[in-house]
């Protein structure tokens, strides 16, 4: 898909509308060229499994926001997208890969090789892939009326490659919070150079990780209905009552998690912060900062303490310590600029405590970071109304309204923003 502006946040809605009405044409490239694939292979006197698929929506628009943002950062036009449709070939041994790969240079235009593993990351740890970009022919594409894929990745990997890869995908490349990451870098150290314990293993991170997720999610749910509860029920009675808005700073009932926390002897960083997670969730919010403060009176790594502050402002936000909240989010500033989150805490917090023109600040640098967030645009747009500047408030509206049509708050501050307005429009 092409045509979206360099600047501008892109229609979500538009851009589904498009990309469904062309997945047919995906699915029916990604068809033909898995047969033209198997047969040259097959020609070759070699049979891998080949498996297929096309990216769906929700992974082509986070990859699009992503190279939209970096090429805002970088001042250049972005580039397309390219591995809507993808294959991936396994085959039994290290040495079936170079032959595929001449195989299918033969065959196809090889536009760009790429070899996981020359240079690995941690999020690379044991990982080797071959990944070629080739051009679909020209016959396959003047065969599908509307298909504007120009390439098809093609991954190479052995048996125990994808294997490793699968697994390492959970628990790493989809982890959402991994960061004292010693102790796991050992462990998957362990699992590379000895499969046979892999299943023992990988079991053991992953329920760890799932543990992990589970509490974040609960915390992160919890804490999003309080800044609601604050900031967003006050508008159902605006446009009735006449009020301005207004914010209640009262307590917000939490549900506690119903599992215990972990025995005290023998815990590592990774296990206090999983007992700082499940008092967070308990609405144990003392506990939980005095937890937080224990593992960054250990001095870990600034990525991982820049994490932890930002959740023991979280939990000081959620106990009504705004002060305190904000100060561990300015922290967390310190600690990783690109923090977006940390700046539109602050900018809740402050909004709670009614300092909107500093609110406006941190949403602003919020949004200079990560220009694509409906809830800072939501949230500004609503400190702009508390300010008067109805103008601002319908273009922050009409901004975030991209990003999420049907979010019935953010319509609803935009429709009293234009009752506002009428009398001047009179």
């Amino acid at each position: 898909m092409s045509g979206e502006e360099a600047e501008g946040i892109p229609d979500r809605g538009r851009l589904e509308a498009e990309y469904l009405r062309r997945r047919p044409a995906y699915q029916a490239a990604l068809e033909d060229m898995e047969r033209l694939v198997r047969d040259k292979l097959d020609r070759a006197g070699l049979r891998p499994t080949i498996k297929g698929r096309v990216k769906s929506f929700e992974s082509y628009y986070k990859k699009k926001i992503r190279i939209l943002r970096q090429a805002r950062a970088e001042g250049r036009l972005p580039i397309p997208i390219r591995d809507i449709i993808g294959l991936r070939v396994v085959c039994p041994f290290l040495g079936d890969l170079g032959e595929v790969e001449r195989a299918l240079a033969a065959a196809f235009t090889v536009v760009e090789v790429e070899r996981k593993g020359a240079e690995r990351s941690f999020r690379e740890f044991g990982y080797e892939s071959i990944h070629l970009l080739v051009a679909l022919p020209p016959e396959l594409g003047s065969a599908r009326p509307g298909l504007d894929a120009e390439y098809c990745e093609i991954q190479l990997r052995t048996i125990l490659q994808e294997a490793w890869a699968e697994v390492e995908h959970e628990l790493v490349y989809k982890a959402e919070f991994t960061p004292f990451d010693e102790p796991m870098k050992r462990k998957l150290a362990a699992l590379n150079a000895n499969l046979s314990l892999s299943d023992i293993i990988f079991q053991e991170i992953r329920e760890y990780q799932r543990r992990l997720s589970e509490e974040l999610a609960r915390r992160r749910n919890t804490f999003y209905a309080k800044i609601e509860d604050y900031m967003d029920r006050p508008l159902e009675n605006v446009a009735g009552s006449g009020s301005s808005l207004s914010v209640n700073p009262s307590r917000f009932e939490v549900h506690a998690a119903e599992d215990g926390f972990m025995a005290e002897e023998n815990r590592s960083l990774d296990d206090l912060l999983l007992d700082a997670l499940y008092a967070h969730n308990r609405g144990d919010y003392e506990r939980a900062i005095e937890i937080y403060g224990r593992i960054l009176a250990a001095d870990p790594p600034k990525e991982a303490a820049a994490i932890v502050t930002k959740h023991r402002g979280m939990a000081y936000f959620s106990e009504s310590r705004y002060a305190e909240a904000i100060k561990d989010f300015s922290r967390t500033l310190e600690l990783d600029p690109a923090c977006y989150r940390a700046a539109y805490f602050r900018g809740v917090a402050r909004s709670v405590l009614g300092d909107y023109g500093a609110a406006l600040a941190d949403f602003d640098l919020a949004l200079a970071i990560n220009p694509f967030q409906f809830y800072a645009l939501y949230r500004r747009a609503q400190a702009y109304f508390h300010l008067g500047d109805y103008p601002k408030v319908l273009a922050d509206c009409d901004a975030a309204l991209k990003i999420e049509p049907d979010h019935a708050h953010a319509r609803a501050l935009k429709s009293l923003a234009q009752a506002k307005l009428e009398p001047f429009n009179a």
